[in-house]
């Protein structure tokens, strides 16, 4: 559908559009039409004019969420284009920002804000060469250290030094970019552009570099912590990381795989996970955890109980919940709270299904988000299912692959799921009759992908028609099999790959070793 532009932004593109004419018209073009022309040129994808924009930039903040979300002139939300021509302009831009040397009093730029860029799977801009959030914590370091180097050898204007601005953004540190996200925090001092993460992503790192520079990114500033992929943080060094810095402002809490195991804790390790409850309780704004794959049997309540603060998004994937676990969820302060609950991984129908049902339904009236993957939900349960979802009026996305539903009864949970009015993402399993006779759940990666592909297009294509029928185009149905879209693995899928290389060739020149020693 195409969004309706308004005189004035047809008469923005209608000026960008002539990239030379523009540049040179800028110095006449009144300040209030900055952000309007911004927009236009990232719509037509204006690298110079863009880059000439920023540069000289007239307006005391720059805020792209805002910038590019929707406004009077363009309803369309342009946020969700990473477009790489039009990153890069905007950051070269911000740096010439800083070393133009038109009088220093007409620079007013104190704050830019990158944090309101989305990184989506399907890209509309025309040069489809994306920007993630890795690379542009790259790109940003790299101007930082190329501004400080400069400054330093060349004559500038004296005005130059005194410019302060803070750039909000999204860090995402692996080990590849380490190095230079490392020396652009520690030269933040003599930088005009001061680095301020709002949110941090680590993955491939050490311990002791992700220690270091987590306490270089200023944590007083920081609202969401991701440790997620090959950063062998365990319990005992969450205790030490969060026993020395203080998060007063997070918000949001992504640890990794395999963090706790209560199945080898001791009387240190019951007192070590209490200390940890407690000092998520001292995190007053702290609204969002994520601790999927960790063995949490029976220790859910000792860890959320602390917090002063209802939870409004909670994973617990694949965290081996029991009984008691559950009750504590479905009769917790958080359960009226939350927007999304991941409980993927768990036996729900055989284990606590009345439990399951009354945290759904504490939970039912605020609830957005819903992942329920491999949880040995099987055909004899739908009806109970359709139940204990009726109430979640305000759902918008519901997940439930690698489940062992039928063809038939797909389709009678679908019907049921075009009722629901906010409903926009649906992720269902490959129904059970595609699998060859006999296939185990919950699926292994190997057997996966041998369904009968004809079948299972025949059977997407009737619940794409019963959510036709009703009238809800507006709702995406996928099946992914290995896993939802993440922009994070997508970026950095070949450093993670070789990472996972060399860990294995380490295992195993362990093992030889260790071997070889007992032969």
């Amino acid at each position: 559908r195409a969004t309706m532009k308004s005189l004035r932004f047809l008469s923005a593109e209608a000026f960008v559009s002539n990239a030379e004419f523009a540049r040179k018209s800028l110095s006449a073009v009144a300040h209030n039409l900055f952000p309007l022309l911004f927009k236009a040129s990232y719509l037509l994808e204006q690298g110079e004019v863009i880059h000439d924009l920023v540069e000289n930039w007239p307006l005391v903040d720059f805020n792209m969420g805002k910038l590019l979300g929707a406004t009077v002139d363009y309803q369309e939300d342009l946020s969700h284009r990473t477009c790489s021509v039009c990153l890069e302009s905007c950051l070269t831009g911000l740096r010439d920002y800083v070393l133009n040397n038109f009088s220093p009093y007409m620079k007013r730029l104190k704050v830019v804000d990158l944090t309101g860029i989305k990184d989506v799977e399907v890209q509309f801009c025309e040069c489809k060469k994306t920007m993630g959030r890795w690379a542009r914590t790259q790109l940003l370091s790299k101007l930082c250290l190329e501004l400080v180097v400069y400054l330093q050898q060349a004559q500038c204007n004296p005005g130059t030094f005194e410019i302060s601005i803070d750039v909000l953004i999204d860090l995402f540190v692996t080990e590849r970019n380490y190095e230079v996200v490392v020396e652009a925090l520690l030269k933040k001092c003599s930088c005009p552009l001061k680095i301020c993460c709002v949110a941090f992503r680590s993955d491939n790192l050490t311990l002791q570099k992700f220690f270091y520079i987590i306490k270089l990114a200023d944590p007083s500033l920081l609202r969401k912590l991701e440790i997620v992929h090959n950063v062998r943080l365990e319990m005992e060094h969450l205790e030490i990381l969060l026993n020395s810095i203080h998060f007063p402002l997070l918000m949001s809490l992504t640890l990794p795989a395999r963090t706790f195991n209560v199945q080898r804790f001791t009387a240190t390790d019951e007192r070590m996970l209490t200390n940890i409850g407690e000092k998520m309780g001292e995190m007053t704004q702290l609204t969002e955890l994520c601790m999927s794959f960790s063995i949490l049997t029976g220790r859910i309540q000792k860890l959320l109980s602390p917090l002063k603060t209802p939870l409004k998004m909670l994973d617990v994937s694949n965290c081996s919940l029991n009984h008691a676990d559950m009750a504590y969820l479905a009769n917790s302060f958080h359960a009226n709270h939350l927007e999304a609950l991941d409980l993927s991984g768990h036996d729900i129908p055989e284990l606590y299904p009345s439990t399951f049902f009354k945290l759904l339904s504490h939970s039912s009236s605020v609830l957005r988000s819903l992942t329920l993957e491999d949880c040995n939900i099987q055909d004899t349960h739908v009806n109970m299912l359709i139940l204990g979802l009726s109430p979640c009026q305000k759902l918008h996305e519901f997940k439930f692959v690698g489940n062992p539903l039928s063809s038939q009864a797909l389709k009678h949970l679908f019907t049921f799921l075009c009722e629901l009015p906010m409903l926009k993402n649906v992720e269902f399993p490959v129904p059970r009759d595609c699998y060859p006779i006999g296939i185990t759940y919950p699926i292994d990666d190997a057997s996966v992908c041998r369904f009968d592909h004809q079948k299972y297009e025949s059977v997407a294509e009737e619940l794409n028609l019963i959510l036709l029928q009703a009238n809800r185009e507006d709702v995406k149905a996928s099946t992914p099999l290995f896993g939802s879209y993440d922009a994070a693995v997508q970026e950095t899928n070949n450093e993670l790959g070789a990472y996972l290389i060399k860990s294995f060739k380490e295992t195993l020149e362990k093992f030889t070793t260790s071997f070889n020693k007992m032969s």
